[in-house]
């Protein structure tokens, strides 16, 4: 007699979250034919089909919709209890899921994240990048990683260092041949590097001296989608570039790249961790930001 197990809850609840097999798959860290088999095995025992799927989505049946209603609290409860369980342990061990922002990332996994893994080998880190805001209670993850004023205000927030600023930026090579704009405004004769964001919208470069701002629409040859790419198209003198100061600070100590509009580009606010103020966090979890907030304290003095 089949017996349902708490993975195969976790598997329906995640395939329901995320809208694909796949994407569940992921979150979960498991290969989407064992979740398929999971999901496949707990709808023959329970002789209710829980998804329509078709070859381009999976949607909840209205037997699946009302059967991750009732079980998804539930769900919460138990891994809540496994999680103060797990706070009794003296040693952190298992597995903390992360969100942040690339940038974001670049800038905390050498001092962070990867001093805590040296620290604690027994504990895996699965650190997921995207441009979106997420819910991360509701997304399955233990930490988030953002700018102080997108962090949630029921959330606890642990400030990671030094403020983040943006940088206008040009190879010495375009700014020979087309000059230094000095105010914004200047942009529009210009040549610069496009951006578009997560959702498909042209992202436009932010500016603020003394109280006033200015959001622009640049125009250019190229437009792209990442942060990487952009910096290489401005090394190659195609143009200026908008980045957050870390994605270019050793380009422009190397000579690389020289700033522009540098007074036009005020601190954003501190990148901060954050999580959700359970009752019971991980040993793991109480490591990682015991860490941070070391690592915070450190940088302010």
């Amino acid at each position: 007699m089949y017996r349902t197990g708490l993975n195969d809850l976790d598997a329906v609840v995640a395939v329901a979250r995320e809208g694909s097999f796949r994407g569940a798959a992921l979150a979960l860290g498991m290969s989407t034919t064992a979740l398929s088999n999971a999901v496949a095995k707990l709808e023959s025992g329970l002789g209710v089909r829980l998804f329509n799927r078709t070859t381009r989505s999976v949607s909840l049946s209205e037997a699946g919709r009302a059967f991750v209603e009732q079980i998804a609290p539930a769900l919460q409860d138990i891994h809540g209890a496994m999680d103060g369980a797990r706070s009794r342990q003296a040693k952190p061990s298992g597995t903390l899921r992360i969100n942040a922002f690339a940038a974001g990332a670049r800038e905390f996994i050498s001092p962070l994240v990867f001093a805590f893994l040296r620290r604690h080998p027994e504990v895996h880190v699965d650190l997921v990048t995207e441009g979106r805001l997420v819910d991360i209670v509701a997304d399955g993850f233990d930490l988030g990683v953002r700018r102080a004023n997108l962090v949630p205000a029921d959330m606890i927030a642990v400030p990671l260092g030094r403020p983040q600023r943006h940088a206008v930026v040009g190879s010495p090579d375009y700014i020979m041949r087309h000059g230094e704009p000095r105010t914004p405004s200047d942009l529009a004769g210009h040549r610069c590097v496009r951006i578009r964001t997560p959702d498909g919208a042209l992202y436009r470069w932010h500016f603020e001296k003394r109280g006033e701002t200015a959001l622009i629409d640049v125009t250019g040859p190229i437009t792209l989608d990442e942060a990487s790419l952009a910096r290489a198209a401005v090394l190659e003198g195609v143009g200026l570039g908008f980045f957050l100061e870390q994605d270019v600070r050793e380009d422009i100590a190397a000579g690389r790249l020289r700033r522009v509009l540098d007074d036009w580009t005020p601190p954003l606010g501190d990148l901060c961790l954050y999580y959700p103020g359970r009752r019971n966090p991980s040993a793991a979890l109480k490591a990682f930001t015991g860490l941070a907030r070391d690592l915070a304290r450190k940088a302010r003095t």
